[in-house]
């Protein structure tokens, strides 16, 4: 048996191989292979990436080292560029995941392919580390006790939050995820910052088949009691629909009363209200 293979046998008897290597006395396994040769090349690779510095985390994806490493009739390299991260950031940071995290200065980058670099602080070190980004559709997630979690959840940004409308990356950059390059222009839901007359303002919205725009006001948290009242007439008016409730903090109860009571809502999504109540509340 070549180095660094052995053999293993699936539950219907076929055979196949397997591939691993230690290193700072650690026993690291580089996957599973359908030939001795692919997982001989894996083994290869891992012991050229691990020992020769030339090799670094931004040419480990252009096929240069599985060539030096002697695996270039493979066309391409025998070791995922998952584990080829894990490799590096252990053989450079001396820290193993089981993720493809490597430790930058100050923040860290999970590589969810060769080219899709994610960015985070370090605060999310410890749970990026063991729990696998995943994505679909564009959506970028986690699975957690069996409930699929966005990661800009992390980060503050409400669900169905729409980029440019409701939050933004400060550098443009859209996986950038550490804190500081995201701005949410909005923590409330409904609401959205506006700008009008070259003044700030806050409008509060209502979708309930179709979008309403329940009313714009000078602080985000009138707009977001504006959407809670908003929320309250409709579901008074019949409309059965579940609407979130914005919990404003910035107000005591005596002051939030006041707010809510004083609040006028557009005359369109009130008369809306009015042909949905007659109609007997069937949105």
């Amino acid at each position: 048996m070549l180095p660094g293979v052995y053999t293993a046998v699936r539950k219907d008897g076929a055979l196949y191989y397997r591939s691993s290597i230690n290193y700072h006395s650690k026993h690291i396994s580089l996957g599973s292979f359908p030939t001795e040769d692919e997982a001989a090349g894996a083994y290869r690779e891992a012991s050229f990436l691990l020992s020769d510095a030339s090799v670094t985390i931004y040419n480990v994806f252009d096929g240069a080292f599985s060539c030096a490493a002697g695996t270039a009739a493979a066309k391409k390299p025998a070791l995922s560029p998952e584990k080829a991260v894990i490799l590096l950031n252990f053989r450079d940071n001396g820290l193993y995941f089981k993720n493809p995290i490597y430790l930058r200065k100050g923040y860290f980058s999970y590589f969810l392919s060769p080219s899709i670099e994610l960015k985070f602080d370090i605060d999310d070190l410890f749970y990026y580390s063991g729990h696998k980004i995943q994505k679909r559709q564009g959506h970028l997630f986690v699975s957690d006790y069996g409930t699929q979690y966005s990661i800009l959840g992390r980060c503050g940004v409400r669900p169905y939050a729409v980029a440019g409308r409701d939050y933004e990356f400060a550098n443009g950059d859209p996986f950038d995820f550490r804190y500081s390059n995201i701005i949410i222009k909005s923590r409330f839901h409904g609401v959205v910052l506006m700008h009008q007359k070259g003044k700030e303002r806050y409008r509060a919205r209502i979708h309930i088949n179709g979008t309403y725009i329940v009313g714009t006001y000078e602080s985000e948290e009138k707009a977001a009691v504006a959407y809670n009242k908003a929320a309250d007439l409709a579901k008074a008016a019949g409309i059965r629909k579940n609407f979130p409730e914005n919990y404003v903090d910035a107000f005591s109860p005596k002051e939030y009363a006041q707010v809510y009571t004083g609040l006028k809502l557009s005359r369109r999504y009130l008369q809306y209200l009015k042909t949905q109540k007659a109609a007997g509340g069937n949105a």
